[in-house]
Formats: structure tokens, C-alpha cells, sequence
């Protein structure tokens, strides 16, 4: 519906992050997550009812005016001559009025505000497809951090069997094994707290289709899984299918047609009458007709009009100011975007070889008792600051990503799609 942003960058095997202990029937894609949340959002499914409502309103529109039915008795129940019903005149009569094409125009306001709730309606869904997005985002780099947390666990396990070996073997103090027990201990809390930040990001990730019992504890993705990153002039020339600038063309629409239905209203409607009328004194029947023309309507109309013309201009502003947001907006995210690529390109390309290159030589180094227990925990801190700065450029990246596709109207695509 929106087109798509193509793709840019591949990190191939930095980060695959799968939770591991989820089978494959409790793992949700990001299509399924996004189709979910349009079917079933309780927001959404809530404003389908005021669309039906305005369904109602564009049907009365077209109604018209009903023909009423008079009757008028005279010269009845009198004195003299005029006693009794002798000297009855009795007319019955038709009245219609002519709207002079007040109905058209309350069809067309009508109709132009179907078409604005319409437009209403997609940007809410927009809205919450990337809601969805960034939820799905977030439990996606919850299960990174938990991916980086497992490592950590792993090296400080590693690190407590090297210093105990060494302990044991009376080259290197106890108070080392201590620090790195402590360590351990501390990294183990850490996967813990991100392993109760990953379920409640599950939990609100299924909020959005309104399940309070969510059938799956991880999502799948690869936050290395990047798009192709086109240059700011194309983005620019998306700019108009954002369902936001198509709302304020909807809703210029529909102060057009109330500016020309408050127009038509300055406009009296006339009544015409027509019908017979019985003369009982003398037996014979007449037709009568005549028309009521109301005198000054149009003057105390021109509040109204003003008002319209008001909020006609009003929209023309609030366009152009929207523009000048989206773009200011649009160029942010796309610089900041920039910045998270050639930091995630950095990191993998440059700075994490060598950190693990220099903690295999560290280890192997404390091994043979060359390097000491801080040198070692000071290479193991590098690695894992470096790992974490990369999952973090890549994060960024996504998210970045997620709010130049709303903006540009472009269709959310997985922020890490299935490979």
C-alpha cells in the first residue's frame, strides 16, 4: 500500500538472535504480528463503528424534504348566513420545499467527511502498524541483550574455572577466584532482570491485538538484516503518501464542501403550496397555489460563512506547516540513521575482530601467567562493551528505520526480517 524502503546493509552472523529456548510454535514473524494487530487492534476495530456511523449520516443526507398536507376550514360555525357549516370554505392542500440544492451540498459534506474519517482510519492503522513495529523492535533487541547476556554468563563461567585452575595450583591468590565468582553471580542477575524485560515486552507486544494471553515467548528476526538505504531526495518524493498529508487533503476536502453548503444555506428555502378549495355556499370548487419566499435569511447566514472560509484557510496553514515538520523530521531520522549504519559497519568490520583477537591473547596470556586477573577482566569488559555498542548501533538503526517508513507513508517492513 505504501511501497518500500529497499535493502542496505547485510551483517551477516553479528547478531542472530533467536532466544534459545523457545520451540519453533511459541516464536511470532513480524508479517503475522502486523496482520494481527489491523484484524484485530481493539482502536481499530472501535473506529470501524464510527465509519458505519457516518455511512448513516451520508444516507440521511439524501433524504428529501417530506410533502406536508394542509387544510384550512373557513367561515364556519358563524352568525347569519355563516351559521353552522353552511357557509364552510374548506382547502386542502400540498406544500413542498424547494431546497434550491441545499441537498447536494449536504451530500457532499457528508460524503467529505467519510472520506476524512476514511483517511482518519489509515492514519490510525498506520499508527498502529508502527506501534506494532516498535514493540516488536524492542522484544527483538530484549532477546540480543539476552543473546549478549548469555555470552557474558558463559565467559565468567569460563573465567571462574580458569582462575580456580590456577588457585588450586597456588599461582594466583584467592581473592581473584572470589572477584570472579562475584562476577559471575552479577552476570547471571543481569540475564535475569532482561529475562523478565523480554516477557513484558511479549505481553505488550500482544496487547496491540488484544490478547492478554500471549501463545509465544520470543519474535524472529536478525537485527544484522538491514534495508537498502535510498537517498534523501527519493525519500522526499514520498513524502505526499503519508496517510497524515492524504488526511489533510481529505479534510480540505470537507471544508470546501461545508464553505459551500453554509453557501447554499444563505439561500432561503421557498415553499410552494398547491391544492382545492370547496365553497359551500355556493357549491363550487376552485384551485389555489402560492409560494413563501422568507425575507433576510442571507444576512444572518454570513456568521457561518465566515467560519467555513475560517477553517478552509486554516487547513491550507495546517498542511504547509506539516510539511515543513514531516521534512525537518525526515532529515533527523535519515542523518541519524547514517550515523547507526557506518557505527554498526565500524564495529564489525574494525573494532570487534580485534577486541576478540586481544581477549584469546589475554587468556592465553593469564593462562601462562604473563598478564594479571584485572588485565584479563579489563579484555573480557572490552569485548562485551563492544558487543553491546553493536547491538545498540543496530537497534538504533531499526528504529530510525521504522520512523522513516511511517513518515514517508512507505509500508512497514520487518525490522528484521526472516531469512
Amino acid at each position: 500500500m505504501w511501497g518500500r524502503l529497499t535493502r542496505y546493509l547485510t551483517l551477516g552472523s553479528l547478531l542472530i538472535v533467536l532466544a534459545g529456548t523457545a520451540t519453533a510454535r511459541e516464536i511470532i514473524d513480524f508479517d503475522t504480528a502486523i496482520a494481527k494487530t489491523l484484524a484485530s487492534n481493539p482502536a481499530l476495530v472501535s473506529f470501524g463503528y464510527q465509519l458505519k456511523a457516518q455511512d448513516g449520516r451520508v444516507l440521511d443526507a439524501a433524504m428529501r424534504p417530506g410533502v406536508e398536507v394542509g387544510i384550512d376550514v373557513e367561515n364556519a360555525v358563524g352568525t347569519g348566513n355563516l351559521s353552522g357549516v353552511d357557509g364552510v370554505e374548506a382547502t386542502i392542500s400540498l406544500v413542498w420545499v424547494l431546497e434550491r440544492g441545499k441537498r447536494q451540498r449536504r451530500i457532499d459534506t457528508a460524503r467529505a467527511g467519510l472520506s476524512l474519517l476514511r483517511s482518519d482510519a489509515e492514519v490510525r492503522r498506520l499508527d498502529a502498524a508502527a506501534e506494532t513495529a516498535r514493540l516488536y523492535l524492542q522484544s527483538l533487541a530484549h532477546q540480543a541483550r539476552m543473546d549478549l547476556a548469555n555470552e557474558a554468563v558463559k565467559l565468567a563461567d569460563q573465567t571462574v574455572r580458569v582462575v580456580a585452575r590456577r588457585v588450586e595450583a597456588g599461582r594466583t591468590p584467592r581473592a581473584d577466584l572470589a572477584r570472579a565468582e562475584a562476577g559471575l553471580s552479577r552476570v547471571l542477575l543481569e540475564r535475569e532482570d532482561l529475562t523478565h524485560q523480554l516477557k513484558t515486552s511479549i505481553r505488550r507486544l500482544a496487547a496491540q491485538w488484544g490478547d492478554t494471553n500471549p501463545g509465544f515467548a520470543a519474535v524472529r528476526g536478525d537485527l544484522a538484516d538491514l534495508p537498502y538505504l535510498d537517498d534523501f531526495e527519493t525519500l522526499l518524493t514520498r513524502m505526499d503518501q503519508n496517510p497524515v498529508m492524504r488526511r489533510l487533503l481529505s479534510e480540505r476536502r470537507l471544508r470546501t464542501a461545508e464553505l459551500r453548503q453554509m453557501e447554499a444555506n444563505a439561500m432561503p428555502d421557498w415553499r410552494v403550496t398547491a391544492g382545492v378549495r370547496q365553497l359551500q355556499l355556493t357549491d363550487d370548487q376552485a384551485l389555489v397555489a402560492g409560494i413563501t419566499i422568507p425575507l433576510g435569511a442571507k444576512k444572518r447566514n454570513q456568521g457561518q460563512v465566515a467560519t467555513a472560509r475560517a477553517d478552509l484557510a486554516r487547513t491550507d496553514a495546517d498542511r504547509t506547516d506539516t510539511r515543513v515538520q514531516i521534512e525537518t523530521r525526515l532529515f533527523v531520522l535519515y542523518e541519524e540513521l547514517k550515523h547507526s549504519l557506518h557505527r554498526a559497519h565500524t564495529l564489525r568490520d574494525d573494532i570487534l575482530p580485534r577486541m576478540e583477537t586481544a581477549l584469546r591473547e589475554t587468556l592465553r596470556a593469564y593462562e601462562l601467567g604473563r598478564y594479571s586477573y584485572f588485565e584479563l577482566r579489563s579484555a573480557q569488559d572490552e569485548a562485551l562493551r563492544a558487543r553491546m555498542e553493536a547491538t545498540a548501533a543496530l537497534i538504533d538503526a531499526h528504529r530510525n528505520i521504522i520512523e522513516i517508513e511511517v513518515l514517508t507513508g512507505v509500508a512497514l517492513s520487518s525490522p528484521a526480517r526472516q531469512r
